[in-house]
């Protein structure tokens, strides 16, 4: 991945890619609810954090940077996204921000929700 790619990432908001998350998950016939019972897994955020987030534009660097509680798990997620590793990316936001469209993405492709979460 290179440079001027995991740039892009640390200055996008979060609020840009939420509206995608949310349609491609209810496309499938999944639920916001779970799409936020994910976002919460991987970060900590409760409903009032994510809502603030979304609201002030938050990049996806403070977003990951700023979340209360990562998931410690989260390194059992593996598989190719937007074709990486997900488990070779050595950029942390980069890699956390894969992370996360690799699980909208189990989501949307109807998979247990415990497995989604590693449990």
């Amino acid at each position: 991945m290179n440079k001027e790619h995991s740039l892009r990432i640390y200055k996008m908001s979060f609020a840009s890619v939420y509206p995608h998350y949310v349609s491609k998950v209810e496309k499938k016939g999944r639920t916001v609810a779970e799409l936020h019972q994910v976002i919460k897994w991987l970060t900590g955020y409760d409903e009032k954090g994510l809502a603030e987030t979304i609201a002030d534009k938050r990049n996806f660097e403070d977003f990951f940077n700023q979340a209360p509680a990562y998931q410690p798990l989260a390194h059992k997620i593996t598989g190719v996204i937007c074709g990486y590793r997900v488990e070779e990316i050595d950029d942390p936001i980069v890699q956390k921000t894969r992370y996360l469209d690799k699980l909208v993405d189990e989501l949307a492709k109807g998979k247990a929700m415990e497995k989604i979460l590693r449990k």
